[in-house]
């Protein structure tokens, strides 16, 4: 109780709070433009690159960036995976 009194007496020590950081609303347009040059072939990787860590790009694309860089690299280390598997598996065969 001693606290709120305090708080009371002196306006100039009660905290103030900042109001969060707004950012920017991604169109519908911006998002299929996103998703089609991403399906272009070596310049998906480039432009998720610079999506993920740029620093200029809204939070929520950067976010979205760095997931589909995390898809691109599982999907490139189970593709070794699986080549590995069936080159050994060919191999043995022609053996």
């Amino acid at each position: 109780m001693d606290d709120m009194n305090n708080l009371n007496q002196n306006p100039q020590q009660m905290p103030t709070y900042s109001q969060p950081e707004v950012e920017p609303v991604i169109t519908l347009g911006e998002w299929v433009l996103t998703i089609l040059i991403t399906c272009i072939p070596c310049v998906n990787i480039v432009m998720l690159l610079v999506w993920a860590f740029g620093s200029s790009t809204p939070k929520t694309k950067a976010n979205w960036a760095k997931a589909q860089l995390i898809f691109v690299v599982i999907g490139v280390v189970v593709s070794i995976i699986l080549s590995a598997v069936m080159g050994a598996s060919l191999a043995a065969l022609y053996d």
